[in-house]
């Protein structure tokens, strides 16, 4: 009796075996078909110097700025990643370009290397603009296989995901400043802003000089 119920057991396990590893890859393959254009948008940024700096850039800028004047960027830089990613996608609207990123990059680091005091309708506004302009160029690597809501998804979550994490660690890096033993860290962030000044200004050299001047 034990034997059989043994055999019984034994083949139950095999069949189930053989049926999980026949179903795990269709199951593989239709959440990578579901979800992996999400995927794509949520990592297509990191692929674009342009992308990494500015969006770095700002969230240091809003950050330096404090929570009270940069917490409308998380609402409106996602939404200007939507708004510009669906102009273009939808009615094929393009603006900008590499000159103007170098500039944007330059102008957003000497801010935080100058320590302005900007007003929070400035920096929304300014944040939206850019986050418009930089939609509009992920949505120029769409393929016709490409499902765009879910780019655009995962590009829109990518973008808030980074403003928030950036701005939330400068807060917390400069919440701890009372005193001069501590005044380093506002040097380090104006130090910080005029390296990214720095690559602005070398990128727009770059983009003056051509591909030609090698």
């Amino acid at each position: 009796m034990t034997v059989a119920v043994s055999r019984r057991f034994a083949g139950a396990a095999t069949a189930l075996a053989a049926l999980l590893a026949i179903t795990s890859p269709a199951q593989a393959h239709l959440i990578g078909t579901r979800l992996g254009d999400f995927y794509s948008g949520a990592l297509h940024p990191t692929t674009d110097i342009n992308d990494v700096v500015l969006w770095l850039a700002l969230g240091a800028l809003a950050g330096s700025l404090g929570a009270q004047r940069g917490r409308w960027l998380v609402i409106l830089f996602p939404l200007g990643l939507a708004i510009g990613f669906f102009l273009t996608a939808t009615f094929g609207l393009s603006i900008g370009g590499n000159a103007t990123d170098a500039a944007l990059i330059g102008t957003l680091g000497l801010l935080l290397a100058a320590g302005l005091r900007l007003p929070a309708p400035l920096l929304g506004l300014a944040g939206l603009s850019l986050a418009v302009m930089r939609g509009m160029a992920n949505a120029s690597g769409l393929e016709a296989v490409t499902n765009v809501p879910l780019f655009a998804a995962g590009l829109v979550c990518a973008g808030y995901a980074t403003i928030t994490l950036v701005m939330a660690l400068v807060i917390a890096f400069r919440r701890a400043e009372v005193g001069r033993a501590t005044a380093w860290r506002g040097i380090a962030l104006r130090a910080l802003g005029g390296w990214i000044a720095a690559i602005g200004l070398m990128m727009i050299g770059f983009t003056l000089a051509g591909p030609g001047s090698a």
